[in-house]
């Protein structure tokens, strides 16, 4: 690797870039991940814990997230795009760690609780208990904080990294949500262990409650609390663009800003189009389908993993700790390389397709191997490495053949539909478990929706010629 005064000022500008920003957004989305998933180690307990709850309750809780995370996906890329992605992803990580915190207060007995309960079964004929309802409430409330961080360093990162890198650093971003999978099972699951008794060689061993709070309510304390602290080192240390970037020299900074500026009027050539024309774009939409039928299979099999696991092998925590960690390992390594080959081939339809039908491969056989724990293992390896390893390519897609705001908006909206998948996913597999008592039925319908996804990117024509020249993504 040459020297940083070996490189042109393009270069240096681009490699502070790589160092200065990717590794704090990186750590920022870490956290966001565990917080939106950690639901899925907690609930081994959380059930037991408070009446009422099963892997419906929680497969809908679990889901609802994405809901209020709907809501503001469009307005927060759009802010970024306008405003500022600095004051954006604080206010973000702030209020979003405050409300993964709440969660667990999730059962304890608060009147207003009890008065909006009171009010929704006399009026709707349900019911709902107080628990279901908190549970519900900060889920909610938790995507709702959420909402824009992930369109929005998608668009910031268009203000900092020229065409050739964006796939490439995408994959160093969304490396993340693997890597937040492979990094908190195991603290999460010996915080699991907190008031709980287990017995270890025929000895049992009481591991007493801390503070009063038993082990799934630190799971969401400990993950919840980070977020806020990073939040505010956002707010000192991320610059909006590379005007403000006081570690950017001004050659180096003219050097990127020109490069930047190019990749825009490149891409200006095939049209402006407004916000409202880009979010209208039949290849949006068709982007926004895609997405949600493989985020359907994605969240499903990611907040169920561990209950599969547990019920189809009964498992100790410490080992549940280790093997869950292994799907999130083969996704690092797809990212990685499907980022890669992407950039260096300047091809996206296949290198989305591909990945997405292993996955449903995966997903559909995973059923099948049930006793046998390591073709077990290695079917969720491929599935949720494939349901990664598309994601590169895929965000890459919406430059293609939109700019400005209209990309912004248009990051937004397929992110937001998409993640309402998020949604569907859990809900759809809790509610067959509950209503068969097994997870087959829901697993062949995450297959399903997957397999469908890879069939719309495919006949989509998008990112399927190579790109030439120095645009945004390329010309078609």
């Amino acid at each position: 690797m040459p020297h940083p005064s070996e490189l042109n000022p393009l270069d240096r500008a681009r490699r502070k870039a790589y160092l200065r920003l990717l590794p704090l957004l990186f750590l920022a989305y870490v956290i966001a991940f565990v917080d939106r998933t950690n639901v899925a180690i907690a609930k081994l307990t959380m059930t037991k814990d408070i009446p009422g709850f099963d892997n419906a309750v929680i497969g809908f809780g679990a889901g609802i997230f994405f809901l209020g995370y709907f809501l503001l996906e469009i307005p927060g890329s759009i802010i970024v795009e306008k405003w500022s992605a600095r004051l954006w992803i604080f206010r973000i990580m702030v209020t979003w760690g405050i409300m993964a915190s709440l969660t667990a207060f999730v059962g304890t007995p608060i009147a207003i609780s009890e008065w909006i309960v009171g009010g929704i079964n006399s009026t709707f004929g349900r019911n709902l208990g107080v628990p279901e309802f908190q549970f519900y409430a900060v889920r909610f409330l938790l995507g709702l904080a959420e909402a824009g961080f992930f369109p929005g360093v998608l668009v910031y990162l268009t203000h900092w990294f020229p065409a050739k890198d964006r796939a490439r650093a995408l994959a160093l971003f969304l490396i993340a949500t693997p890597f937040a999978q492979i990094v908190s099972p195991k603290l999460s699951f010996t915080l699991l262990k907190i008031g709980t008794t287990e017995v270890v060689d025929g000895v049992t061993i009481h591991h007493p409650e801390v503070l009063g709070l038993e082990g799934w309510q630190w799971v969401y304390l400990v993950w919840g609390l980070p977020a806020v602290i990073l939040g505010f080192v956002i707010l000192i240390w991320l610059p909006d663009r590379p005007k403000h970037a006081a570690w950017l020299s001004a050659e180096e900074r003219d050097a990127l800003e020109n490069q930047l500026a190019a990749d825009r009027a490149h891409a200006s050539r095939r049209g402006h189009l407004s916000l409202l024309q880009g979010l209208r774009h039949p290849k949006v939409l068709l982007l926004s389908l895609t997405y949600f039928l493989a985020v359907t299979g994605s969240y499903g099999v990611m907040f169920f993993l561990p209950s599969i696991l547990d019920r189809w092998y009964q498992l100790k925590y410490d080992s549940l700790a280790w093997l869950v960690i292994l799907p999130p390992i083969t996704a690092v390594l797809g990212q990685l390389v499907v980022g890669w080959s992407s950039d260096r081939t300047k091809e996206r339809r296949l290198h989305t397709v591909v990945p997405i039908l292993a996955a449903a491969g995966a997903l559909a056989l995973a059923p099948l191997t049930q006793g046998h724990l390591w073709l077990t293992l290695g079917c969720f390896m491929v599935a949720m490495g494939g349901l990664k390893a598309y994601q590169p390519a895929f965000w890459t897609m919406p430059n293609l053949f939109l700019t400005s705001t209209a990309a912004a908006g248009s990051l937004g909206m397929i992110n937001s539909i998409g993640n309402l998948g998020g949604q569907l996913g859990p809900y759809l597999i809790g509610k067959i478990e509950t209503l068969t008592g097994s997870f087959a039925g829901g697993l062949y319908c995450l297959a399903g929706s997957v397999a469908a996804s890879a069939v719309v990117v495919f006949f989509l024509g998008v990112g399927n010629k190579p790109e030439v020249g120095s645009a945004p993504e390329g010309k078609q």
